[in-house]
């Protein structure tokens, strides 16, 4: 389950991250899924879906107009994604704890997350603290995904 908390640390910073990765490693066969939604999570255009809206999200994050990460329809979204991610890094008899526990960390880390980066804007730049962020987070899910597939 601690792929799963980990992958909510990477939701409470963009949302759509989780959901790539996830959805990248099932369609590259890293991740085993089983039934329907994991069919569904493993196919390749949901795969590339994904992907494009990962790359929006970071590219609309440094918008000055972009909205806050603990926004409602910002919460929803890590909400769902964390869900989904949480449950696809869990064993079948742990994924409903998993997915929880996943939404829980993806919650406080949003807070937190918007918390220190309205710091960093201040110190470094919208931009700069955007790519550090993108970069942490895209590295997160990169390194749990193959932790994860071991």
């Amino acid at each position: 389950m601690l792929a799963s908390i980990l992958m909510g640390l990477v939701a409470g910073q963009r949302a759509m991250t989780p959901l790539a990765a996830v959805a990248a490693a099932a369609a590259r066969g890293e991740l085993r899924q089983e039934g329907a939604a994991g069919r569904l999570l493993g196919h390749p255009l949901v795969a590339a879906g994904a992907l494009a809206l990962a790359a929006a999200e970071m590219g609309g994050d440094k918008l000055k107009s972009a909205p806050d990460r603990i926004v409602l329809p910002g919460l929803a979204a890590r909400v769902a994604t964390a869900t989904v991610a949480g449950a696809a890094l869990a064993p079948r008899g742990e994924r409903r704890m998993a997915a929880a526990l996943a939404v829980a960390t993806a919650l406080g880390a949003s807070w937190l997350g918007w918390r220190a980066r309205l710091a960093a804007i201040e110190r470094h730049g919208r931009v700069p603290t955007g790519f550090a962020e993108d970069a942490l987070a895209l590295g997160s899910a990169v390194a749990i995904i193959r932790a994860a597939s071991r």
